[in-house]
């Protein structure tokens, strides 16, 4: 019997939200063995078209195909609290018939229950060892772990079930850095066919080929994100070069048209001449007078073609060039003097036990790293800084206007719509300088009136950042927490550059090293239990080793 390779295929997919908003027509796909890493702007639909092909979602007309199993770990996991580890791993019912008969209960139920698997606890625990869980006994609750824990658990469940096609939404969006290298391990190690959607450029970079989805159609390139991104690169440059030959042409071709004109003109004068003079008699006048006008309609016609058809070249070598919108920050300035005292905490203890001892102070505009393992509590100190948390026990107090960034994206208002958020923030600006403000970050016209409810996980962060960057009094002090989790990468490097510009004092609670390290950051801190410096040498180590 021939085997068949395990493939997913799209026919002819269309899909439109129910407001009518369409985000694929006529989509077709076909994917392979192999990991496969699938990118593109926010928006452009790679988490609905995972949603798709894990038949979450029904498409309008068209078809998905899959070949075997499939497993699908979403962007926006959430799993109940209540539940045991076991059930997440979709082992519970085999334990406890397996408990069952070694407890000497030999009813046919649970040997058919256990159909032969009676390695199941040891497969099990063998499987969260590999992803760095193996601390996690079978019968806790979802409740007693972290959310990155939550997230490696979905994914353990994923790869017990051992589905022949696998589809990873954003996975290291909450996952520390010990974390992402385990499960960079598991994608290195994946033999069949895996999809994963990523802004983690270190994610890429383990994929062999990658899918580019812009304006509802998929281009291929093989190999890493290096090579897409080196394919990119020599593709603008060709297509900007294009660009500027068509441009040539087109001011050429106007050249000769107007040439044409000026000596059909010169021609027309001196016929009209000739005429007054009496050189020429009227019926040979008005016969090279026709002669002249049909030349004439003939001459500019033809200009007029190739001037028509170098603008048409000149179009589609434009439309070749990506000219993708990005967010355009422009913070406030709000310099802050190098010697003065921004930030104090003192014997700090916060809830879930981690410590600040001593004094700890931020000065002038410095740029402080805050990093740590899932559950160290980087939120929560981040959370008692901004006002929104009680410590147990110590001080607080930020001495200049401050304004935070939460993981959550949970600041606005999901019924009211982005203007409407944002003027909540800055009541005292106008509609209209809201309106222009909102323009920077791609909230133009109607988009700007939509509700914060229905915007994507990119959209949000950028409709949160504009209220809170906006808002009044501006930030001395900007804390962000996980800020790259909903972003592309070219609103990535936007941000970069935003924060470039700058003049406060910056806290960014990140696992995104390569992130970190284009901030500038004069300060890198680990929170373990109690804050004390490290270095990115040090972060970058338990990356590469995946202890």
């Amino acid at each position: 019997m021939a085997h068949h390779p395990t493939f997913l295929t799209c026919s002819s997919l269309s899909f439109s939200w129910p407001d009518g908003t369409e985000v694929f027509d006529d989509l077709r796909l076909a994917v392979g063995p192999g990991r496969t890493g699938l990118v593109g702007l926010n928006g452009s639909g790679k988490s609905t078209l995972l949603k798709l092909l894990a038949g979450e979602l029904t498409p309008v007309s068209g078809t998905v195909r899959v070949t075997g199993e499939l497993g699908h770990l979403p962007q926006n996991l959430v799993l109940d609290t209540s539940r045991r580890v076991d059930e997440i791993l979709g082992i519970d019912g085999k334990r406890a018939a397996l408990h069952a008969i070694e407890a000497g209960d030999p009813a046919e139920e649970h040997f058919t229950a256990l159909a032969d698997d009676w390695d199941v606890e040891e497969r099990a625990r063998a499987t969260l060892d590999q992803l760095g869980l193996g601390g996690i006994g079978l019968d806790r609750t979802v409740g007693e772990i972290s959310g990155g824990e939550s997230v490696l658990l979905r994914l353990a469940a994923l790869l017990l079930a051992r589905p022949d096609v696998l589809l990873l939404d954003e996975p290291t969006n909450n996952l520390d850095l010990h974390a992402r290298a385990r499960l960079y391990e598991a994608v290195e190690k994946w033999s069949g066919v895996l999809v994963v959607v990523s802004h983690d450029r270190e994610l890429l970079e383990r994929v062999d080929q990658i899918a580019d989805l812009r304006d509802g159609e998929v281009t291929w390139y093989g190999g890493s994100w290096s090579d897409y991104e080196a394919a990119l690169a020599a593709e603008q440059e060709a297509a900007e070069r294009m660009v500027r030959v068509a441009e040539a042409d087109v001011q050429r071709q106007k050249r000769e048209l107007a040439d044409t004109q000026v000596k059909l003109a010169r021609r027309k004068r001196y016929g009209q001449k000739s005429f007054e003079n009496k050189v020429a008699s009227k019926l040979v006048a008005n016969s090279q007078k026709r002669s002249a006008q049909v030349t004439a309609g003939k001459q500019r016609t033809l200009h007029g073609e190739r001037l028509s058809e170098a603008r048409e070249r000149l179009d589609a070598a434009v439309e070749a060039v990506r000219d993708d919108d990005e967010i355009r920050v422009e913070l406030p300035r709000t310099s802050v003097p190098p010697g003065r005292e921004v930030l104090h905490l003192r014997d700090l203890e916060l809830r879930y036990g981690a410590r600040v001892e001593g004094a700890f102070e931020l000065r002038g505009p410095e740029r402080i790293a805050l990093v740590g393992r899932n559950g160290a509590g980087k939120t929560t100190l981040l959370r008692t800084i901004a006002g929104e948390l009680e410590p147990l026990a110590g001080e607080v107090d930020a001495r200049v206007p401050l304004r935070f960034l939460p993981q959550r994206l949970d600041v606005l208002d999901d019924g009211l719509s982005v203007v409407e958020n944002v003027a909540r923030f800055a009541p005292a600006a106008t509609g209209n300088a809201i309106r222009a403000r909102l323009a920077r970050f791609l909230f133009r016209g109607a988009r700007a009136d939509q509700a914060v409810g229905t915007l994507s996980g990119g959209e949000r962060f950028r409709a949160t950042l504009a209220a809170l960057l906006l808002a009044e009094p501006a930030p001395q002090l900007l804390m962000l927490d996980e800020p790259t989790n909903n972003l592309d990468m070219a609103s990535a490097r936007k941000l970069t550059e935003a924060l470039d510009a700058y003049e406060g004092a910056l806290v960014v609670a990140s696992h995104d090293v390569a992130f970190l390290e284009s901030l500038g950051i004069t300060r890198w801190l680990l929170l373990d239990g109690e804050l004390r410096p490290t270095t990115a040498e040090e972060v970058r180590e338990v990356v590469a080793d995946g202890s």
